[in-house]
């Protein structure tokens, strides 16, 4: 078992929008460097809001959740910006810059943490060839595909090789052999350290990968039985 410090650490953590029933109840839950996690539940079930959470779009109602082993409940908004630089997201809408070319906009996260702009290009390129998108660098995201873009926000999302990634629905807008393929790079991520949480209601990937699986059900947090996600390791 893993005595680390986990990089992530919920304690009775609560989530209410407005008065009304809550969306998460009491969620107590420990994870580690170097794990991989499927998100699980029905459409509206929370897994959006529980990764809202986790980005720090917004804050518990109640309860104390720890990121990279600081109450984010009372962090400053640099401290709040340090910390998203070490997490990269996947979100369902891609929020992509339809300004920006597709180079432009994977190569951004490198920006705004100082790397010079020849090592932003090569990376961006050699990523995006990897997702299959070698030929679509100075393409502009209103151009493409709902799976182009889908391709290019998951670029985005791990050019920086961030401590924690998070996907919402990642899979969702590509085909099986693409997926499959973006499934190898979020797992070359695990292996390299990264936490790794990926929502889906896609139960085909969940079956065929035996990771670690999170699942929200009438606003509560369960732990897969077989899996050992509260210490962080992977089946």
């Amino acid at each position: 078992m893993s005595r680390e410090e986990p990089i992530i650490s919920f304690d009775g953590v609560m989530l209410h929008y407005g008065e009304g029933t809550p969306v998460l109840k009491n969620i107590s839950v420990s994870l580690h460097k170097k794990s991989f996690h499927f998100l699980t539940g029905a459409s509206g079930a929370g897994k959006t809001s529980l990764l809202r959470l986790l980005y720090m779009g917004i804050r518990p109602s109640s309860g104390k959740l720890k990121i990279f082993g600081q109450d984010v409940s009372g962090i400053t908004r640099d401290e709040l910006l340090c910390m998203r630089q070490k997490i990269g997201v996947v979100f369902q809408d891609f929020n992509l810059l339809n300004h920006l070319t597709v180079l432009e906009n994977v190569a951004l996260p490198l920006k705004v943490v100082g790397e010079t702009e020849k090592r932003r290009e090569n990376q961006a390129k050699e990523i995006l060839d990897w997702v299959g998108l070698g030929n679509c660098f100075n393409m502009l995201p209103n151009a493409m595909s709902g799976g182009q873009k889908q391709r290019v926000a998951i670029a985005r999302a791990v050019i920086t090789r961030p401590e924690i990634l998070l996907a919402d629905e990642p899979t969702g807008n590509v085909d099986e052999q693409i997926a499959t393929k973006l499934m190898g790079l979020f797992y070359g991520m695990h292996r390299m350290g990264t936490c790794v949480i990926v929502a889906t209601h896609y139960r085909q990937f969940v079956d065929k990968f035996h990771y670690n699986e999170l699942h929200i059900e009438n606003g509560r947090l369960m732990v897969d039985k077989q899996s050992s996600a509260s210490n962080g390791e992977v089946k």
